[in-house]
């Protein structure tokens, strides 16, 4: 299998691109692991938020193919703590998905378009973060999961 994560706008604080260039290499220890970055939009005064929203949407249907397996990195999604989300990649893994596709949207978040692609969602937490801290978290949570899946002692319980 082979997982990305698909996000609009670049990262463009130093210690995050620090943190998510350290577990993206980490990663590539367990998976084929990618992160691709679309261009994120200007902000309009005079333009409503679907409006705003619509423009991500065509990018992120363009950057994906129709076998690809989405997942929102959502706060309307599932929730898991750390095994749990171990195991929902365990579960992927098994049915033979070839790409999982895991979407961090832009700074308003995803258009109506982009909820009716996806396969599923997963809430990272019940706050809400900015959707440049997300890819931090999310990385990190994507390595924790699979030390947990190789039995490995980065997690504690």
């Amino acid at each position: 299998m082979k997982i990305t994560l698909l996000m609009i706008g670049k990262t463009d604080r130093e210690y995050l691109k620090e943190g998510i260039e350290l577990y993206e290499k980490r990663i590539r220890r367990y998976i084929e692991f990618e992160i691709k970055t679309l261009k994120g939009i200007k902000y309009e005064k005079n333009r409503s938020l679907n409006e705003l929203k619509e423009p991500e949407a065509k990018q992120i249907i363009t950057a994906l193919d129709p076998q690809d397996y989405v997942v929102l990195l959502d706060e309307k999604g599932t929730s898991f703590d750390s095994s749990g989300f171990a195991d929902f990649l365990t579960k992927k893994i098994d049915r033979g998905i070839k790409h999982l596709v895991f979407v961090v949207g832009g700074a308003y978040g995803f258009s109506e378009t982009i909820y009716k692609r996806a396969d599923e969602s997963v809430s990272l937490s019940k706050m809400t973060f900015s959707h440049q801290i997300i890819r931090l978290i999310f990385s990190e949570q994507l390595y924790r999961a699979f030390t947990i899946i190789k039995g490995e002692p980065y997690h504690n319980e």
